[in-house]
């Protein structure tokens, strides 16, 4: 019987050794103990880098130094020590990583990293499909992955060979792939906030309503300090001692008008350096409002703190974060029976708003999505702007 020079080499087992095997290209390749998990995932690792190379009939064995594991925990060391703002405290970029990362070291931790090629980037490419990531989300996996190579040929752990070659893998383009694409952030309807805001606790609540007023990320809403807010003037101007684009040398300014003042004047009333909006205190104020409504007697029950626990796992700090913020409001979502949306969502909302009322220009500046080679004097002018229109809807 003739032999079936396409099909696929067979998963066996070493009875020497009582390993898997898989013989590709001439090659045997040892996947580890037979039946296992592992093994399995190895062979298919290596049987998808086989077929997106085209079925390659030879294999070229390279010297090399590093393998990819090394050079993923150099990386590592090397991100969580950049990526921090001015102040010392990590961004989020580093986090960023964390996806490719662990694609790069399930599937290839053990390969010398000269041998790392576009095949491979491809072959991981293709598992996020796989998988149902959007398109977005790959091509920004796939250049965190590049950068980790180019990275490591600057500080000459490889070849920049090894980067030119993945350099060459072109993004997925939009219709020609079969990963989805995403939908993107929308904006929020007024009608779906408001239900949601009725399901929330009243310092979440004006945290909404302040971001839906001002149009500013929710880092800059949980991040807020009574010292970064110059309340003179009929807009105040607040000005974030962090941001999204700090390291680009930008400052960033948020405009309060009259109606998001009202929000945020009784959060003014602290510590300067105290975060306004505080978890603590929300909690507080949660539980304040239980015992207001207690019905069972004092006398009958649980009395106000004598059922906490003495080191619980978790406990309310001083400020929200991303993902707290996120939680409260869409737990709120679904109590109300509507959609869940993010606060990001705020944001767009606001910025449609301004955009067709004012014009794009207008919703630059007050987004902050200004140039960051603007002038001094059209700096002026787009400040005066931006306190003329959020005097009217702010």
């Amino acid at each position: 019987m003739p032999t079936l020079k396409n099909a696929v080499p067979k998963y066996r087992k070493h009875r020497a050794s009582g390993q898997a095997v898989v013989t590709i290209a001439g090659r045997d390749h040892y996947l580890g103990p037979w039946r296992t998990k592992a093994s399995k995932a190895e062979y298919d690792r290596l049987i998808g880098e086989w077929l997106a190379a085209g079925r390659p009939a030879h294999h070229v064995v390279e010297v090399n130094q590093i393998t990819v594991v090394e050079l993923v925990a150099a990386f590592w060391k090397y991100a969580r020590d950049h990526y921090r703002r001015a102040d010392g405290t990590p961004t989020g970029t580093a986090e960023n990583f964390k996806p490719g990362l662990k694609l790069l070291k399930q599937f290839y931790g053990h390969t010398e990293a000269e041998d790392f090629g576009p095949i491979a980037l491809k072959a991981i490419r293709q598992r996020m499909i796989d998988a149902g990531h959007s398109r977005r989300y790959i091509n920004d996996s796939i250049d965190r992955i590049r950068k980790v190579f180019r990275w490591a040929a600057s500080e000459e752990k490889i070849s920049v060979e090894v980067y030119q070659r993945l350099a060459t893998v072109e993004r997925l383009a939009k219709g020609r792939t079969q990963a989805r694409e995403s939908t993107g952030v929308r904006p929020v309807e007024d009608s779906v906030v408001d239900a949601t805001i009725e399901h929330l606790l009243e310092v979440v609540a004006d945290m909404v309503q302040f971001q839906r007023l001002t149009g500013c990320r929710p880092q800059d809403v949980y991040n807020l300090r009574p010292r970064e807010v110059e309340a003179s003037g009929d807009v105040w101007l607040y000005r974030p001692g962090t941001h999204k684009t700090e390291h680009h040398g930008r400052e960033r300014v948020v405009y309060i008008g009259p109606k998001a003042q009202e929000v945020l004047r009784p959060y003014l009333l602290r510590a300067d350096d105290a975060y306004c909006f505080s978890p603590a205190e929300s909690e507080r104020k949660r539980r304040n409002e239980q015992h207001e409504f207690r019905k069972t007697p004092l006398s009958c029950g649980n009395r106000p703190g004598t059922n906490r626990k003495r080191k619980p796992k978790r406990s309310a700090g001083e400020k929200y974060t991303k993902d707290s913020y996120n939680r409260a409001v869409q737990r709120a979502c679904d109590k109300a029976g509507v959609e869940r949306w993010s606060p990001n969502r705020l944001r767009h909302s606001a910025g449609t708003e301004i955009r067709k009322r004012y014009g794009l220009e207008a919703a630059q500046v007050i987004l902050g999505h200004a140039s960051a080679n603007v002038t001094q004097i059209y700096a002026e002018r787009d400040q005066q702007k931006a306190v003329e229109i959020m005097r009217e809807v702010g």
